[in-house]
């Protein structure tokens, strides 16, 4: 399944895309600050997708949620470099060099047990990140804890890699199928604006679904 093209691009972290997010999102908040005192985490590398690291991160600072950003063998400070993965009416998505990305937190100071959920932004990061024994031990440690996950598009290849998928309803982005059904995960076919929700795990295919996956994060995180 290959989306529609999407077009919603129209500058530096402040576009459209993402100001329709938060439209959306705020629609069903009805205490803005509820989420304030949540802590999440989040895994970051070179080359992660730029829209989804920047919105979800955007998206939950807004609501008051604490946000913290790491990368392997990087601390708070060092940058990563993001992609822009666009759906142009190829066979698959356009690649384009994106922004630079601060990190506001050190990768080998972070613990489980201080978030209360974890955020696995897609793009390329997720391929080598996948490779990081600390990586995979932190994914299973939220999982045991039974802690919100939210993984978009090529973020599923580290919850494979993690063995956390084994009966799990989920989507991803749809060269990611084989690895997700490999791991035990039982895949929907969903619209590429669409989340699924199983338990504490949200996922998602792709950035267009934003509004969605952002909504259902936040409201794991409101109930955990």
């Amino acid at each position: 399944m290959m989306p529609a093209r999407v077009s919603c691009r129209t500058g530096r972290h402040g576009d459209a895309g993402f100001c329709f997010s938060m439209w959306k999102f705020s629609e069903t908040m009805n205490t803005p600050c509820s989420a304030e005192s949540r802590r999440v985490l989040a895994l970051a590398g070179d080359f992660v997708e730029d829209y989804e690291i920047m919105v979800p991160f955007q998206t939950l600072l807004t609501v008051g949620v604490q946000v913290d950003v790491v990368c392997p063998d990087r601390k708070a400070g060092d940058a990563v470099r993001t992609a822009v993965h666009d759906f142009e009416g190829d066979q698959t998505y356009s690649e384009k060099p994106g922004h630079l990305f601060t990190l506001n937190a050190d990768f080998d100071q972070v613990r489980a047990s201080d978030y209360h959920g974890l955020l696995i932004p897609g793009g390329r990061a997720p391929e080598y990140l996948r490779l990081n024994a600390r990586v995979l031990e932190l994914v299973q440690e939220f999982h045991m804890a039974e802690k919100p996950i939210a993984a978009i598009c090529h973020g599923i290849q580290i919850l494979a890699a993690a063995d956390v998928l084994n009966g799990r309803r989920c989507t991803c982005y749809p060269a990611c199928r084989p690895e997700a059904v490999r791991a035990g995960a039982i895949w929907q076919d969903t619209e590429m604006t669409q989340a699924v929700v199983d338990g504490p795990l949200v996922t998602a295919p792709a950035w267009p679904a934003h509004p969605a996956f952002c909504r259902e994060f936040l409201k794991l995180l409101q109930a955990d």
